[in-house]
């Protein structure tokens, strides 16, 4: 294969997110995920005759609360639509959606992507629509279990009829890791809003990727091959680069690319062909006779911006530009929303920002990741991290007396300042007292002083280690280099 410098990918995603409301988009069935199969029908989900499907207001609300956060123009007239296609997970095999009049158009995000070895950069990425419709239910293909030797399949219900927001970009995507951190940012603003839990696992956010290369930024585009079956932000990066080389490979070998819709298997790490892809008139889309148009009026819309949350791309620009931290620091606390409101809980305490930052973005989380937890599990409070910041930034302890004290407080929580004055592990702050056992250090070690006298100036850490070693590590390290400079250097 020829190098790839003369060829460019060109990458949009639909997502679908499962919007967090207890019922379905159209009848009362529950949404609780992991329960036995079949559990949460009924008629209106079993396309029995005679039903009739009534929009979920939560799911209408959700949506233009995902879309605002978009940027998206809210339509103030859309309507649903049925899409005529053999759903043998569906029971009334055809889907309700939105086709030629979504609940909202044209909008985008910024997104910043860092990709190993190169500086991080920020790009806009378009967003063409965002619109409603329902979920399919699932489908599992049992093995041989029959006398016969045939395999048969069974289909759960459960999920039939459960509210999606589908967000469709535009092809502004141009790299792997640029599909992945749009698809994370777009799952972060998602839990934000706290419209979806955005779990991948349970299949509350799913993406598909269509992927086409083209031999340089003003060649029309290629032949466009969507991909699915990915179910994490990695998958989606090496699914994209691995069908960017196929795609390469078969243009320069002379063979075509069909369009089609293939599935990224992750054991194996390579696309495979599934079907061929269906166009818009394969599924003979026409208005729902039984669903009324949807109008929201202009007191409404305005009534749900207010409602819209900090979104992490203005915490991510605050926390730089007002409170002083890295870009870096800055992405890893806006990351998760528990990490955000410990962060910001312990600001309000009166933390210093980037100090608290570090312990949350080190110890605090090293501990919630080996514990499987969260940061609101944490017994540790973000008032009791300020405490501790505070006593630090104030010289009652040192860094190497909070690093002690704080398996206790990451398990039990508590007053570090309790903790502190229980065991008698204050800070040495007394300059008579610090001067008193410097003297008696540099008595018992003259050797080393003379050394030092005599250019070896790295023992100057020798004496502090000695100091720190005879007081527990409880020596004023500020007022200790100080005195131990003066005595030095005589």
């Amino acid at each position: 294969m020829s190098s790839k410098t003369h060829w460019e990918a060109v990458i949009g995603l639909e997502t679908h997110v499962q919007l967090n409301t207890q019922s379905k988009i159209f009848t009362a069935a529950s949404t609780t995920f992991g329960d036995d199969p079949n559990t949460h029908i009924d008629p209106v989900v079993c396309g029995l005759p005679g039903t009739l499907p009534v929009l979920n207001q939560k799911v209408l609300e959700y949506s233009v609360k995902a879309a605002m956060a978009l940027n998206l123009n809210i339509a103030s007239h859309s309507k649903f639509d049925r899409k005529q296609y053999f759903y043998p997970d569906l029971p009334k095999n055809y889907q309700i959606s939105q086709y030629d009049e979504p609940i909202a158009e044209e909008g985008w995000i910024e997104v910043e992507v860092a990709e190993k070895g190169k500086e991080t950069y920020i790009k806009k990425i378009g967003i063409e629509r965002l619109h409603m419709e329902e979920d399919a239910g699932k489908l599992v293909h049992a093995g041989s279990d029959r006398l016969d030797g045939s395999t048969h399949s069974l289909v759960d219900y459960n999920r039939a009829g459960v509210a999606l927001a589908e967000i469709v970009s535009k092809p502004d995507l141009r790299t792997g890791r640029e599909a992945a951190e749009y698809a994370s940012e777009i799952r972060r603003i998602m839990r934000y809003l706290g419209v979806s839990d955005g779990n991948m696992q349970e299949g509350s956010l799913r993406c598909d990727v269509n992927i086409s290369v083209r031999q340089g930024p003003n060649e029309p585009f290629g032949t466009k091959v969507e991909i699915k079956n990915m179910n994490s932000f990695s998958a989606i990066q090496k699914a994209c680069e691995y069908e960017i080389q196929r795609q390469i490979k078969a243009y320069e070998e002379g063979e075509p690319i069909l369009q089609e819709t293939r599935l990224w298997d992750e054991s194996k790490q390579f696309t495979k062909s599934m079907r061929s892809k269906e166009g818009a008139s394969d599924y003979r889309y026409f208005p729902d006779p039984d669903l009324g148009p949807i109008e929201i009026s202009i007191e409404q819309k305005e009534a749900w911006r207010k409602e819209l949350p900090e979104l992490p791309a203005q915490k991510r620009n605050r926390y730089r530009e007002e409170l002083g931290l890295s870009q870096y620091d800055a992405r890893v606390l806006t990351e998760e929303l528990a990490v955000t409101n410990y962060f910001e809980a312990a600001v309000l305490a009166d933390a210093d920002p980037k100090t608290a930052s570090n312990w949350i973005t080190g110890d605090l989380a090293a501990y919630v990741n080996s514990n499987k937890m969260t940061f609101a599990e944490l017994p540790f409070s973000p008032e009791s991290l300020a405490e501790m910041v505070q006593m630090i930034e104030g010289g009652k302890i040192s860094g190497k007396i909070a690093k002690e004290i704080l398996p206790e407080l990451l398990s039990k929580g508590g007053s570090p300042k309790n903790i502190v004055e229980e065991r008698g592990l204050g800070m040495i702050s007394d300059p008579d007292t610090i001067t008193s056992l410097i003297d008696e250090i540099l008595n018992n070690h003259p050797e080393e002083v003379n050394a030092f006298k005599g250019g070896k100036k790295k023992l100057q850490g020798f004496f502090v280690g000695q100091l720190m070693k005879k007081t527990g590590g409880k020596a004023d390290p500020k007022l200790s280099n100080q005195i131990l400079n003066e005595k030095l250097n005589k």
